[in-house]
């Protein structure tokens, strides 16, 4: 018995020592994607936790062993291709906290104050996750992964979309799209650099701008997607 078992670990321990490193990322990938929506959790501090550790420190831990830093690297072009990717990002930030839907869903977990102490604390957290998502998906699912071409962009949409399942519809429709715009941001800069400051800084911003009466007509807003009903 114990030999039959040994032979099969063993089986499948020069299995996997013979996958390269895209098809090592990809099944990590999906392992963590499923641990991700199986362990439930409570609250921002809870996020924090399992985040950090299956979003974060278990891809970083892979990408070091096989020495693949993950687009952790801050140089010009990152520098450039973060402030135009913010620049881009920033009307729809704008534009979506007008909508009733986001209105009602952000600020997340709790938050109903814009005072510094509260607001900043929370928008500390806010980042933190957002650090550890880019790692992951357009880290270990990206630009770990850039020897395949920019099409490794379109690697994770989908999953990306699905994690978005219990947010407002407008963010849902846009999820997939995003990830792609994100990944070939990073995928040109061949840093994580430009995703995390337009998505961090971005959430952050939507938190604010939530908090304080629209800078725009919501009704103005909501008149430009009338064509799509569903998402106001």
């Amino acid at each position: 018995m114990s030999t039959a078992a040994d032979a099969r670990t063993a089986a499948l321990r020069d299995r996997l020592a013979a996958l390269s490193w895209y098809q090592r990322s990809v099944l990590l990938g999906g392992a963590l994607t499923i641990c991700w929506m199986n362990l439930p959790l409570q609250g921002i501090d809870a996020r924090l936790l399992r985040d950090g550790l299956v979003f974060l420190a278990i891809p970083m831990t892979f990408a070091l062993a096989h020495g693949n830093r993950l687009g952790w690297r801050v140089d010009r072009r990152a520098v450039k291709d973060a402030l135009l990717l913010s620049a881009f990002v920033l009307p729809f930030y704008i534009v979506g906290s007008t909508l009733p839907g986001v209105r009602e869903f952000y600020p997340m977990w709790g938050l109903d104050s814009a005072a510094p102490v509260p607001f900043l604390t929370h928008a500390a957290k806010q980042l933190f996750l957002v650090i550890a998502g880019e790692t992951f998906f357009r880290g270990l699912l990206c630009v770990g992964l850039r020897e395949k071409g920019p099409w490794v962009a379109f690697v994770s949409p989908i999953i990306y979309a699905l994690l978005h399942a219990n947010k407002p519809p407008v963010e849902l429709l846009l999820s997939g799209p995003t990830d792609v715009l994100f990944g070939l941001s990073d995928y040109h800069a061949n840093s994580l650099l430009p995703s995390v400051v337009a998505h961090g800084l971005g959430l952050i911003l939507l938190d604010w701008l939530v908090l304080h009466d629209p800078l725009l007509d919501p009704e103005t807003t909501a008149g430009w997607l009338e064509w799509l009903p569903f998402v106001v």
